[in-house]
């Protein structure tokens, strides 16, 4: 709206030199008519509607009529040849000016459309980018930048989430139970972030809306699942809970245009071609990974990335969770075949949650 307004007075300012011009030619024309009428001289002289030589002097009683005649000629044309002139420098400023409302108005229309564009798609996903106050992300989702630390308050979930996969872990049962409320206060910001990244009605904030809805609903879902099996102490149950709140919580994150980076490699295997020799880990036919150890990912787009098991599937599925080691303070989750996942040999580092100071 601001910059229709700016257009405005340059279309009065056209609008308002056309008619000045339109007044100029006419009232010049007039003038000219009137000086003309006022002299009544001939133009052309009485000889030279006869043949004649062009060197041959004129008669005597026509030497002053031609020398006015051709005054007045030579002062009409130079009129008409200032006029002329003017008129065109008027008509060069009327198109100059009219240029640069048509371009300040495509401006806006492609403006508008890029608006438009850049909430728009998964795929190329022209939606996809940063959040609010930071550098654009290529890839990730775009939304709104008038969210009010929203966004931070989401990422603090992740703390949360790794606090708890610490205290799970270490089955601190005593502590593991204090989650699932804590978590539960998080739901007036979930909201609010849903329905202020993404506000308008065009089709693709739409489904972005609904797609972190579900993601929502799944996540709390998975939360109170949790909390029953933390009751019962049902460490199995917990950990697979816990894995499926850890992911749709991701990808909460990853469609919601919270991740800090977006991996455009389409697989990693190609690295690792005839360099099996440089990963270094136990067969997972003869000693597969279990909850709480770390792995490295053998097979697939992301063979050779590091993590730990945080949940194993029993529902024949033979998949389990791994949760990548961090990349820009992100910690992606995977659900791959256990085939995939390997024990890594050697001494390691342990998991970064258990490096975390506990609060209070």
């Amino acid at each position: 709206m601001y910059r229709l307004a700016a257009i405005f007075p340059v279309l009065a300012f056209c609008f308002v030199l056309h008619h000045c011009l339109a007044f100029q030619q006419i009232r010049a024309t007039t003038s000219q008519c009137n000086n003309l009428h006022n002299n009544r001289r001939c133009v052309f002289p009485h000889s030279a509607a006869l043949p004649h030589n062009s060197n041959a002097p004129l008669p005597e009683g026509e030497h002053d009529t031609y020398l006015d005649s051709v005054s007045i000629s030579s002062d009409s044309k130079d009129e008409q040849s200032s006029l002329s002139s003017r008129r065109d420098m008027l008509r060069r400023s009327l198109i100059g000016s009219t240029l640069i409302a048509t371009t300040s108005m495509q401006n806006l229309n492609n403006n508008r459309a890029n608006a438009l564009d850049r909430g728009s798609t998964l795929g190329k996903m022209p939606f996809l980018m940063s959040s609010e106050d930071e550098k654009e992300v290529k890839g990730m989702p775009v939304p709104s930048k008038k969210l009010g630390g929203l966004s931070n308050k989401i990422r603090a979930v992740s703390k949360v989430m790794d606090e708890l996969q610490r205290d799970l872990m270490q089955e601190r049962w005593d502590l593991v139970e204090e989650y699932p409320n804590q978590l539960r206060s998080y739901v007036p910001v979930f909201t609010a972030y849903t329905d202020s990244a993404f506000p308008t009605d065009i089709p693709t904030d739409k489904g972005l809306r609904v797609a972190l809805r579900y993601e929502v609903g799944r996540f709390f879902a998975s939360l109170e699942r949790f909390r029953q099996a933390t009751n019962r102490k049902a460490i199995d149950e917990a950990y697979i809970a816990y894995s499926d709140m850890s992911l749709h919580f991701d990808r909460y994150l990853r469609v919601g245009g919270l991740y800090t980076f977006y991996d455009d490699n389409v697989t990693l295997e190609p690295y690792y071609a005839g360099n099996e020799n440089s990963l270094v880990y136990a067969d997972p036919k003869k000693d597969p990974a279990l909850v709480r150890d770390l792995i490295v990912l053998i097979q697939g787009p992301e063979k050779g990335k590091t993590g730990i098991v945080i949940g194993l599937y029993m529902d024949g599925s033979d998949a389990c969770a791994v949760k990548l080691d961090r990349t820009k303070g992100i910690r992606e989750i995977r659900v791959v075949p256990r085939s995939w996942a390997a024990k890594r040999l050697g001494e390691q580092d342990p998991d970064d949650v258990f490096l975390l100071p506990r609060s209070g």
